[in-house]
């Protein structure tokens, strides 16, 4: 029995983020276009441990890699595009770096194929999906022809949809994203129950209680998005293993400096 609780406490630390895990919110997206193949490049460059990027279905059934579930904010183009209903055809004939600075000009919205491309060994990607389980038939094609199904995380705000997704992925970790704190703590009873991994919570809500209470339910926790070196010192110091930046490179430098 001894031996097997061991090894079960073994697996659980080999498959966790390591402390101070910095996650590249969109890629490097302080400074490139977001969710782009530029800015996660730049991330990988720049030391990110991992890239978090966000992901949609298009109506032919192709995972785009954006945050919001239409083109304007981030596109250029001659209309705003639903990423539901546009085929990639069209998605993909949009300037998605521009905005950002002249010289990302040309940059497209990705597939998630061409953002798994540039994950190097021995680092991660979070994929956040931002519909629903609509997407895993998709996702989970494209992830297992990638061949680097391993290096891949899921997290998703909507509940059904990230239990739906460990279903779909049970040897990839998956995490519960929430902004809210009331009801919190049994929530994460339930995430526990049900075979999550771990919780990935606004970093104002987290605090030592909380991460202590998650522990005890073998969750992890994932902060986001954090830009202040001081808060990301207060959150690593009080157990959480991973923290989104929108600057992973100024951010481990600073911290350092503290």
């Amino acid at each position: 029995m001894k031996l097997q609780i061991t090894f079960i406490l073994i697996s659980f630390v080999m498959n966790s983020f390591a402390q101070n895990t910095f996650i590249a919110h969109r890629g490097a997206s302080y400074l490139a276009p977001e969710n782009t193949v530029a800015s996660a490049k730049l991330a990988w460059e720049l030391g990110a441990d991992a890239v978090e990027v966000d992901v949609y279905l298009s109506k032919d059934n192709r995972v785009m890699v954006i945050h919001d579930k239409d083109t304007k904010r981030t596109c250029s183009g001659k209309k705003n595009l639903t990423i539901k209903d546009s085929p990639s055809i069209l998605l993909r004939d949009l300037d998605a770096g521009v905005w950002k600075d002249e010289k990302y000009k040309g940059e497209k919205i990705p597939f998630l194929s061409e953002i798994i491309e540039t994950v190097p060994e021995n680092k991660t990607l979070v994929v956040e999906i931002k519909c629903g389980s609509e997407v895993l038939p998709a996702l989970k094609r494209c992830v297992e022809k990638s061949g680097k199904q391993e290096q891949i995380i899921f997290i998703a705000f909507g509940w059904n949809t990230i239990l739906d997704t460990k279903n779909e992925f049970p040897d990839n970790k998956c995490y519960w994203l929430s902004a809210i704190k009331p009801g919190l703590k049994n929530k994460m009873k339930q995430a526990a129950e049900k075979g999550l991994d771990g919780i990935n919570l606004r970093y104002s809500i987290v605090d030592k209680e909380l991460v202590v209470a998650a522990k005890e339910l073998n969750l992890e926790v994932l902060t986001w998005t954090v830009d202040d070196p001081v808060e990301a010192k207060r959150l690593t110091e009080i157990g959480v293993t991973g923290i989104t930046t929108n600057r992973p490179k100024w951010l481990k430098e600073e911290m350092a400096k503290l």
